[in-house]
């Protein structure tokens, strides 16, 4: 693979609709907002998101949810333990070996980092990745509609139909979603993220809904409408973050939009900066 040559910045355009796109436990797994009412989906989920469709593309991953599971093992201690090289260098107590072979083995680990803890007093080894990824935070306030649910049906065989359950099932009905996030170049270096690598990420970008979908999130609720990437012409990049991240102008056309239509986009330039445009899928 060829080393990462310059610095990236990305950002993700989602239009949901009658979806929850990110449920909070501590509040009903209603879905995320700020104090201000703007709809919110945490960057753990979104990682989430991209490491997914990173298994699916055929990459190894080391944080596997449960139910995506493709080895035997049931924890990362497992699936550590598991690798032959990691361990070999465990037991040298050469931690750094330690964390470059799990760098090699992994797209997620040299992508997103990751703190391996060690027993017996010693020193855990923490891997910083390049890739980071903010919050995504709606465009404007998000409304959100509750409805009561029931369950109709017996869980155990019994003589007499059981009492109804209540719950609630809560959706945002149209909103549009800003992701923002960039790769660096140093700690690119570090854990041998490369520009194939970098083309991974942003697939799994571009794609970030397919095989997601959930009672919560259904076929089509979820959809990638734009990815903006942005590379610039030397390795720290000629300009912060911040100041890449403003050039996308998000303005609503009517009061009320439903649709990625209803939004207008404008996206200024800077000199020196590469743009590609894609389509989601």
């Amino acid at each position: 693979m060829s080393a990462f040559t310059n610095k990236i910045d990305f950002e993700v355009l989602v239009m949901v609709r009658n979806a929850n796109p990110n449920g909070d436990p501590l509040n009903g797994n209603r879905p995320r907002e700020t104090y201000d009412g703007y709809g919110e989906i945490s960057d753990v989920c979104i990682k989430r998101k991209i490491r997914n469709r990173l298994q699916d593309m055929g990459e190894n991953i080391f944080v596997q949810s449960e139910e995506r599971l493709d080895d035997e093992c049931r924890s990362l201690a497992d699936r550590a333990k598991k690798n032959e090289a990691m361990q070999k260098a465990l037991k040298a107590k050469e931690h750094k070996a330690y964390a470059k072979v799990a760098c090699d083995t992994w797209i997620d680990v040299r992508s997103f980092g990751q703190v391996f803890a060690f027993t017996g007093g010693d020193p855990s080894a923490g891997v910083r990745g390049p890739v980071s990824v903010h919050s995504a935070f709606s465009v404007m306030p998000i409304s959100i509609d509750s409805m009561q649910i029931t369950k109709s049906v017996n869980s155990e065989t019994k003589d007499k139909k059981s009492s109804d359950t209540m719950g609630m099932k809560h959706k945002v009905s149209s909103a549009l979603y800003a992701v923002k996030g960039s790769i660096n170049h140093q700690l690119a270096q570090k854990t041998g993220f490369s520009d194939e690598d970098a083309e991974k990420i942003k697939e799994a970008l571009r794609t970030l809904f397919v095989n997601d979908s959930s009672s919560a999130r259904p076929d089509g609720s979820m959809e990638v409408c734009k990815v903006y990437w942005w590379r610039h012409n030397c390795p720290m990049g000629q300009y912060s973050s911040a100041k890449v991240h403003r050039l996308v102008k998000i303005t609503a056309k009517t009061d009320d939009p439903k649709e990625f239509e209803d939004y207008e986009i404008q996206v200024d330039a800077l000199p020196g900066l590469k743009l590609e445009e894609i389509e989601g899928i």
